[in-house]
């Protein structure tokens, strides 16, 4: 499935973002996730959301965003509030199919093959 997303821009701190992942086909068959790189830093994991709709979510982001999906629009979310400095990165969407969904550590997001995640959106929180 190939991934796009969406909805990324610059805000001011203390504000909102709703980014969206567009999946090419249904996207039934996977669990999804979002993960951000920001300059000079490591992939982070930020959230992930179980074929059951089981969520998890990076301790930093916790009580702040919110991952969800649209089964019927073959769409991923994630709903940022309260955003800050720190959240400023480039954020992508990542899927992996349903066989390896039992075994995705926190974090496994991370490392999908360039095939398995959209291109990203930038996010940018000024002060």
């Amino acid at each position: 499935v190939q991934l796009m997303e969406s909805g990324g821009g610059s805000v001011q701190a203390g504000g909102s973002l709703r980014l969206s992942c567009k999946a090419s086909g249904s996207i039934n068959a996977y669990c999804l996730g979002w993960f951000r790189q920001a300059p000079g830093k490591e992939r982070e994991g930020v959230a992930d959301i179980s074929r059951d709709g089981d969520t998890r979510y990076a301790d930093s982001v916790k009580g702040r965003f919110t991952i969800s999906q649209d089964a019927a629009k073959s769409t991923l979310f994630l709903d940022m509030n309260s955003l800050t400095v720190d959240d400023t990165a480039m954020y992508y969407c990542a899927a992996a199919p349903k066989e390896f969904c039992a075994v995705m550590g926190w974090g496994a997001f991370t490392r999908v093959p360039l095939d398995a995640r959209g291109q990203g959106t930038l996010v940018t929180v000024s002060s």
